[in-house]
């Protein structure tokens, strides 16, 4: 029996229709990393990658060394590269014996994992972070070849790419993404002709992916995109994707408000004239955003209606005049389709001044999620 008023629901089956979709846009040759950090950006890492393994992913991205140990204990054989790094000689440790890959972009790390990789008999796989123009993690792109002589002095270590990540490749002005690719393929060509091979250099991300041919090297890190959600939310996507994410409540009351009646914290909205409003069950403290407070739209019956008052901790309200036949206990969604409607993450995030990954992040992290094959 379910006892929840509001339920999660992750369908696998559109995760790997993104997935396919992903790859015949990176094209033959083109490996695929499933980014899984963040519990698969909401969505939930085991069963996620699971369904991405099956069906054929060649790597996962992690951000930490805890997400990669997680990851081996689900029983992948894959390789797992942490693409925050590690910092500590524990951390080096855990990573060499674990068959795991940390992104490099600090000597003294790397000596340390060298020095544990040896201890162990063992040689680690490695890529080297490049900062392209992000300001972000990485050594600087200019030297990237004194930076990777050092590291080839460690025999423990088995330097397999560049990585670097593109700070702009939603943006419509391409300027700048064209300089990080060109930046990138300069440290490429510095480290082959020290006599580095590099097979997985990886730079393009999802809208990398989407829009830049020449940025997809050997092997690209699809994200959002997996998950149904846009880059940006007002991407244009050369693909058709599906959203993994449905977040659905119910109405728990119905309310009728005479004219001029304050509805919720603040008494940020009136209603004007007499309004129906009914009051839903999920709020700020099950991943809606506060701040789509007289913004946002829900689906009732398959209608869009506005999100009105304060978004409360459990609690959200919205405005249901017209439509009589509503009654306590419908299903209300917040994320997802009903009827002919839907409503996005990338919608969720317009309205709220945010982003899909930041809406996926937080619902998924605040309830329980059911799966669909």
């Amino acid at each position: 029996m379910n006892i929840r008023p509001n339920n999660l629901k992750i369908d696998l089956s559109a995760l790997h229709h993104n997935l396919k979709q992903l790859t015949r846009l990176a094209g033959p040759g083109t490996g695929i990393m499933g980014v899984v950090k963040s519990d698969a950006y909401g969505h939930g890492m085991p069963e996620v990658s699971r369904k991405l393994e099956e069906a054929g992913v060649a790597c996962f991205g992690v951000a930490h060394l805890y997400e990669a140990l997680a990851l081996r204990q689900t029983g992948t054989g894959l390789p797992v590269v942490i693409l925050c790094g590690v910092m500590t000689a524990d951390e080096c440790r855990q990573a060499a014996e674990n068959g795991l890959t940390p992104v490099l972009f600090d000597l003294s790390v790397a000596e340390a994992l060298d020095r544990e990789s040896s201890k162990l008999n063992k040689k680690t796989s490695v890529h080297i972070k490049v900062d392209t123009g992000m300001g972000r993690l990485g050594i600087p792109h200019d030297d990237a070849g004194r930076f990777l002589k050092r590291i080839m002095d460690y025999k423990n270590l088995d330097v397999q790419a560049l990585t670097s990540h593109l700070s702009s490749a939603d943006e419509k002005n391409s300027d700048f993404t064209r300089t990080q690719i060109e930046n990138f393929q300069k440290a490429v060509d510095a480290g082959r002709a020290l006599g580095l091979e590099l097979p997985l250099n990886n730079l393009a991300n999802s809208a990398g992916i989407a829009g830049y041919q020449d940025a997809r090297f050997s092997l690209v890190r699809p994200g959002i995109m997996l998950y149904g959600g846009l880059p940006s939310p007002d991407f244009e996507t050369p693909v058709t994707l599906r959203p993994v994410m449905r977040f659905a409540g119910r109405v728990t009351q119905i309310r009728e408000l005479p004219d001029k009646t304050p509805v919720s914290y603040g008494r940020t909205y009136h209603t004007r004239g007499p309004r129906r409003i009914a009051v839903l069950s999920a709020g700020y403290g099950d991943g809606l955003p506060r701040s789509m407070s007289n913004r946002g739209r829900v689906l009732i019956r398959g209608r869009k209606v506005p999100v009105v008052g304060t978004v409360c901790m459990n609690l959200t309200m919205c405005d249901i005049t017209g439509l009589d036949d509503v009654k306590t206990g419908d299903e209300v969604v917040f994320l997802g389709s009903q009827g002919g409607e839907s409503i996005t993450g990338d919608d969720v995030g317009r309205w709220a001044g945010t982003i899909s990954y930041e809406v996926f992040c937080t619902i998924g992290g605040l309830n329980r999620k059911d799966y669909l094959p």
